[in-house]
């Protein structure tokens, strides 16, 4: 005898009621839709290119009132089951209800399935509706370019031959098979027809002429500029706090430090104010975003901020919002990308297309994912405005990294740069290369009060260390236990719980310090010694400041993205020959000792005379809130990167040279009769060109002669004028590109010039080439401006 399981019986019974003839004449619906629509359109889907919409029908499509009737009763017949549907279940789930009452449970198991059916249901009728919608726009615009054809009429939507506008064709193919890919199209009105192809291809983008029976008033009455306001010196920092906002412990970080320094910057303020007079300066419209503090880059600085990690960064933007409000301008900040798109009016989408307002901003400084974040968002606009982008970039980057189709060639892209701005656009925290401008940041400045009090309560045998990740201590118990044998040594590395490893127990580690505290250890040490990393952070500076010696290492071969690997990809060939370059070849003895730690004896000796030597607090000016704003002052005046390219060259504007031979015969100068070329700056009779020995930079060869490589002039030089005003033999002289050009190539007596303006460089050298080089002065204390160029 066989018996049945109680279990199989609901089972059977639950298949039979879900299956019911009802539901399955509903699938059978749903299958019979999709196979009507892939058999009748079928044959014009398939005529369509790889890429194209599944609604781009490229051929003539015939039947057209047949289907368009077809598709719309099936949407009628599937909209009248959706609703007898909905009736059957509400009274099927009430009789449900009342059973399941009566049983003591509710059937919970049978709701979903329902639910999900209805769902089903619901979706392919909405489908059907969507493409008989779809269709129907598209057999219309054939039917009305086939009737225009047969009558000989000219479709008025047509992609115009003009050629002031030569990609309008091919961008209208491209919008037949692609304006579905991103949902900014639609935003803009772009609906699958040619005229709204056009309409947006000549309104919204330009790459068509505008239609001629377009209404012209709603393009013309675009939003008016806003009326030019005069910036004034704020001393008043509260509402800037108020902007930073919060949320973040690096935006906490920043707050703090710019409260910390509001006295210095309204001291600051006042003098430059004065130096300046009565010179207008316009009130511009900035935006501020940091981009590595977004949720999209990973923000992996703001967990670190009390954990030991890099504040170099933040210690920058925190000193460069100070110094934009302090200057009297407006500020936009964003920490996020939905911020930054709000501000900017990218439209809904997926990026691709431009930005729905003219950009408000006048500037706008960001970093590296910033810029890319803009890019990924802006569509043309980026384009468009890049030209007001400044970015703010720690280590710089080169004319040789900067250029996309050059990187490419020769070996230069890596993952920052190939951006095709003007390089000025760069900003670095040091004064790497003259290629970038330098933006830099803060370190307080003590009053004679204050020194004077230092200099009495200095410790003479009192060391600190700089790091705060134990990864620099490892290694270095060598160099720690000679200097032990002299000094007390201190430390400020970061612990949770347990005392570093790495940290010798002769060490007296004080744990992470708040900035103020860090100060004041600084105060008494006599010390500051690093090993090698961090590269070029603010701490040095501040060390200096607060009247310690910095003792670092020589590095033998210099570090560079060649032979270490912090500095792989990054977009500079820059040769670091020691921890903090900066502070060797602009401060130097008796504030910077540089040794070889190899050589024990030299670092022993350094020790010992470290521990005679004297020396007062001292601070280079332009790392002082006035040389800050100072240096930012002239850079918002004065560089302009949206205007036309600079001078041609010389050999195009007659006989008339500006340049004489220098009367020691060594060096071009601007006559004192030539006119100054309008519009440069810095101004163009601070131009003094050499032409550099073999092998050497334009950046040392300027250095060497106490003057500083300025990138702006080389147009000026890069003429055969140049080569024979310095009695050069040039056999022949060619145009190419290469980041070395203007150059003199020995042997064989040829001279090469620079074919596009934005890889004129001071970086690069080569044995092959003597370099043309453009050099100019600058003023004390404040390399990155010249002696008239405020």
């Amino acid at each position: 005898m066989i018996t049945v399981h109680p279990d199989g019986k609901i089972m059977v019974r639950r298949c039979l009621v879900t299956l019911k003839p009802f539901r399955i004449f509903v699938l059978g619906i749903g299958f019979f839709t999709l196979c009507f629509l892939m058999t009748s359109l079928g044959g014009q889907f398939s005529a369509r290119r790889l890429g194209d919409s599944p609604f781009t029908i490229r051929t003539e499509v015939m039947g057209g009132l047949e289907s368009r009737g077809v598709l719309r009763k099936m949407s009628d017949l599937l909209e009248l089951m959706v609703k007898r549907m909905d009736m059957l279940a509400r009274l099927e789930n009430s009789s449900e209800l009342h059973r399941a009452a009566s049983d003591g449970h509710f059937a919970v198991d049978r709701f979903p399935a329902s639910a999900g059916l209805m769902e089903r249901i619901q979706a392919i009728a909405q489908n059907v509706s969507d493409i008989a919608v779809k269709v129907d726009q598209i057999l219309r615009h054939s039917l009305l370019l086939h009737s225009k054809v047969s009558e000989g009429r000219q479709d008025p939507c047509e992609a115009p031959s003009d050629p002031q506008f030569p990609d309008c064709s091919g961008k209208v193919e491209w919008m037949r098979a692609r304006w579905t890919s991103d949902p900014c199209y639609a935003f803009f009105g772009v609906d699958g027809t040619e005229c709204s192809f056009l309409v947006y291809l000549s309104e919204v983008e330009w790459f068509c002429p505008p239609l001629p029976w377009r209404n012209r008033t709603a393009v013309q009455n675009a939003p008016k500029a806003l009326p030019k306001v005069q910036a004034i010196f704020r001393s008043n920092l509260s509402h800037l706090l108020e902007l930073v906002g919060s949320g973040k412990e690096s935006l906490v970080f920043m707050k703090k430090r710019t409260k910390r320094l509001t006295v210095q910057w309204a001291l600051a303020a006042q003098r430059l104010e004065r130096k300046l007079g009565g010179v207008r300066r316009d009130q511009k419209q900035i935006l501020v975003h940091i981009g590595f503090l977004t949720e999209e880059s990973g923000d992996v600085f703001s967990p670190r901020v009390l954990k030991g990690g890099p504040l170099g960064e933040m210690v920058q933007w925190a000193d460069i919002l100070a110094a934009l409000y302090v200057l009297g301008h407006s500020l936009r900040i964003t920490v996020s990308l939905k911020e930054l798109q709000s501000n900017l009016g990218v439209p809904p989408g997926r990026g691709n297309c431009p930005l729905t307002v003219p950009l408000p901003f006048d500037l706008i400084y960001t970093d590296y994912h910033g810029l890319t974040q803009m890019k990924q968002h802006m569509g043309l606009s980026f384009k468009k405005y890049r030209c007001r982008i400044r970015v703010i970039d720690t280590f710089g980057t080169e004319p040789a990294y900067n250029h996309e189709e050059y990187a490419t060639l020769h070996g230069y892209r890596t993952n920052w740069g190939y951006w095709n701005l003007n390089p000025k656009q760069f900003m670095t925290m040091f004064p790497h290369t003259p290629d970038n401008s330098f933006m830099g940041f803060v370190s307080e400045e003590l009053n004679e009060t204050e020194k004077q009090l230092i200099k009495r309560n200095k410790a003479s045998n009192m060391a600190v260390v700089y790091g705060k990740e134990p990864s620099i201590w490892k290694g270095q118990e060598k160099f720690l236990s000679t200097l032990n044998k002299y000094m007390e040594i201190h430390g400020t590395v970061f612990y949770e719980t347990q005392r570093p490893p790495e940290v010798p127990a002769f060490v007296k580690n004080h744990g992470l310090l708040p900035q103020p505290e860090f100060q004041q250890l600084l105060r008494k040490a006599k010390l500051f010694i690093g090993f090698g990393f961090p590269y070029e952070g603010p701490a040095p500076l501040e060390a200096i400041a607060n009247g310690c010696i910095f003792l670092q290492s020589r590095f033998s071969p210099p570090h560079s993205s060649l032979n270490h690997e912090f500095f792989r990809g990054k977009p500079t060939s820059r040769e670091v020959f020691s921890q903090h370059p900066y502070a060797e070849n602009f401060i130097g003895k008796p504030h910077v000792w540089t040794v070889d730690y190899n050589n024990s004896e030299e670092f022993e000796a350094a020790i010992k005379v470290i521990m005679r030597t004297q020396v007062d607090p001292y601070l280079p000016y332009e790392y002082t809130c006035e040389g800050m704003l100072e240096r930012i002052h002239a850079y918002i005046q004065h560089q302009d990167f949206c205007v036309a390219p600079g001078p041609s060259p010389l050999g195009s504007r007659g006989p008339q040279s500006p340049f004489v031979l220098a009367p020691n015969a060594t060096h071009l100068e601007w006559a004192r009769n030539a006119s100054v070329v309008p519009g440069t700056w810095p101004p163009s009779y601070s131009l003094r060109a050499w032409l550099a020995e073999a092998g050497k930079t334009c950046t040392d060869a300027c250095l060497d002669r106490g003057l500083v490589c300025e990138p702006s002039f080389f147009p000026f030089l890069n003429s055969q004028d140049a080569f024979q005003k310095l009695q050069v033999p040039c056999d022949s002289t060619e145009s190419e590109m290469n980041h070395l050009y203007p150059a003199f190539a020995q042997p064989g007596q040829e001279c090469y010039l620079q074919k596009e303006p934005l890889l004129f460089s001071c970086a690069g050298a080569s044995t092959k080439y003597r370099r043309l080089c453009p050099c100019r002065d600058f003023r004390k204390g404040q390399v990155a401006l010249c002696q008239a160029c405020l």
